[in-house]
């Protein structure tokens, strides 16, 4: 039976030797086994494989697996499981937002938050916008002081992005600089999916129009939109009908369309999740005080780091494995730490809760305060500048007038799923 994780261990763990904590969660498919789930897509290499499948060596056999979440997407989740967390004030944790509240973007985008931004607080959006009226990178005290961060001076990451920190970072975005050399940070703490024992599966699609439209000719029309009346299209130079994209009613999402089969998802044995907290990562980082590092100071902020990257996986597991459509898997072992650390010796393990994990987190931010450190836990709201809106304007406008009918930004929630927000 796996004892309780506390703060204590977490403490021993960073300032000893331990090389990390790890856990491995095993999954089915929520149909149960043998049910289809569906990775995600990539663009075809050059044999028309869309799916990210491997071989790998697991237990001494070599499995047939792909990837059904990346350590990138992996990242992102847990990244808003904080943000869920912040949001009903289970925990509170230094964060900067944009708000787009007051602008004419405000009915496509609310505010954007460190935690939600690809880059974290390096990302180009946090970078054209305004803190005090100032350009939060070039000319505000936090972000001038970014130009100065690093591994052995990360105080200021501390202060305003801890979670930089812990998911990783590169600030590459700054325009200011003469050089892009910015500060990259190594993520602490990876996380992937895989299916293990894979069979790859077909897929079918089609459409029955219940209109029963048929084929025919689809024009541009004069006052916007389509239009299947010649006489109300918009003409070319040479006074013909404007096609409206190819022509076919398909264009504009009516008609029938033919069964088409195609690859398309798995059956597998099983899946895994594999987390793996690095404390050599953390203990790579210093945090000086007014130019001064400590021990007790670099160790307390470790701890902190630490905990705070076991809390956002504990949070992110208990909101469940509903990663896509077509692909929700439930946990068919329970979530138990492991401490790697004297080498032929068995790793003890530990039991932990989400409600553990957010009092562990809370305790080690309060003693890190009691030693100099400082921990803002209220929002830093910076403004969007006047260009940064515009480009969204003219960006909606393009799509719009292309049709895709596909929003270039969201309402806050995750950006990308798959995309990498930080360091390799």
């Amino acid at each position: 039976m796996p004892q309780t994780l506390t703060l204590d261990i977490v403490k021993q763990a960073v300032a000893g030797t331990a090389a990390a904590f790890r856990r491995v969660v095993e999954l089915q498919p929520a149909g149960g086994p043998g049910a289809k789930v569906f990775p995600p897509t990539h663009l075809a290499d050059e044999d028309g494989n869309k799916y990210a499948t491997e071989q790998r060596r697991i237990d001494g056999k070599v499995e047939e697996c792909v990837l059904l979440d990346s350590v990138q997407s992996q990242a992102n989740r847990m990244e808003m499981a904080l943000q869920d967390a912040i949001e009903i004030g289970r925990i509170a944790l230094p964060l900067i937002a944009v708000d787009f509240s007051n602008t004419p973007v405000a009915v496509y985008v609310d505010k954007i938050t460190s935690l939600q931004a690809p880059h974290r607080i390096a990302d180009a959006i946090l970078r054209d916008s305004l803190l005090d009226g100032k350009e939060f990178r070039s000319e505000s005290e936090i972000g001038v002081a970014l130009d100065r961060a690093n591994a052995r001076n990360a105080t200021v990451l501390f202060e305003h992005c801890p979670t930089a920190l812990v998911f990783g970072m590169w600030d590459s975005t700054a325009l200011h600089r003469k050089s892009d050399l910015g500060v990259k940070i190594p993520r602490a703490i990876t996380s992937e999916i895989i299916g293990v024992g894979v069979v790859k599966g077909r897929r079918t699609s089609s459409r029955i129009d219940p209109l029963q439209i048929v084929s025919r000719d689809i024009y541009e029309a004069r006052a916007g939109g389509w239009t299947a009346d010649r006489a109300q299209a918009k003409l070319d130079e040479k006074g013909n009908p404007i096609s409206f994209k190819d022509g076919r009613p398909s264009s504009i999402n009516h008609s029938n369309q033919p069964p088409t089969i195609e690859d398309g998802g798995f059956t597998m044995e099983r899946a895994q999740q594999i987390t793996v907290l690095s404390l050599p990562a953390l203990r790579r980082l210093k945090f000086p005080i007014d130019g001064v590092a400590k021990a007790e100071t670099d160790s307390a902020a470790r701890v902190v780091l630490a905990s705070l990257a076991l809390c956002a996986a504990t949070l992110a597991s208990e909101q469940g494995y509903d990663l896509r459509s077509n692909c929700l898997l439930v946990a068919t072992s329970p979530f138990v730490w492991k401490l790697i650390d004297q080498p032929g010796k068995e790793s003890p393990e530990f039991g932990l809760t989400g409600e553990q994990a957010v009092a562990i987190f809370r305790q080690a931010v309060e003693e890190a305060k009691a030693k100099g450190l400082l921990w803002r836990e209220s929002e830093l709201t910076l403004k969007p500048q006047e260009r940064l809106v515009g480009l969204i304007m003219q960006s909606r406008t393009f799509n719009e007038a292309e049709g895709d009918g596909k929003a270039t930004t969201r309402r806050g929630g995750k950006p990308r799923a798959e995309e990498d927000k930080g360091a390799e």
